[in-house]
């Protein structure tokens, strides 16, 4: 597959789009696309979830893609320890798109 970094969706970049080419059931030449945006939790700052959400949100709708995923790295010093915080969940962008939600 492929890792585009930074790919151009429309105005803004997405951070990261994952591309992996496979044959479908027919023999027909096929691409699975996946959006990941990327959010740091920087100290004084608001959970970034809902502008995360927003942004990511607009990529796949420029994008034509129906889920994404939403990567939060929490940078805070009173975070719990990495391997307390490390999590996934399941959220919903304001247009209703499904997104994993990856916390760590």
């Amino acid at each position: 597959g492929y890792l585009d970094r930074e790919y151009a969706a429309g105005t803004k970049r997405l951070d990261v789009l994952v591309r992996w080419p496979y044959t479908g059931p027919d023999g027909e030449r096929l691409v699975q696309r996946e959006a990941m945006e990327l959010k740091v939790w920087r100290a004084g700052k608001d959970d970034p979830l809902s502008d995360g959400l927003a942004q990511l949100d607009g990529y796949l709708d420029r994008l034509s893609l129906t889920t994404g995923v939403l990567v939060i790295f929490d940078r805070r010093p009173e975070a719990p320890p990495w391997n307390q915080r490390g999590t996934f969940e399941q959220a919903t962008t304001p247009s209703g798109r499904q997104v994993t939600v990856l916390r760590g």
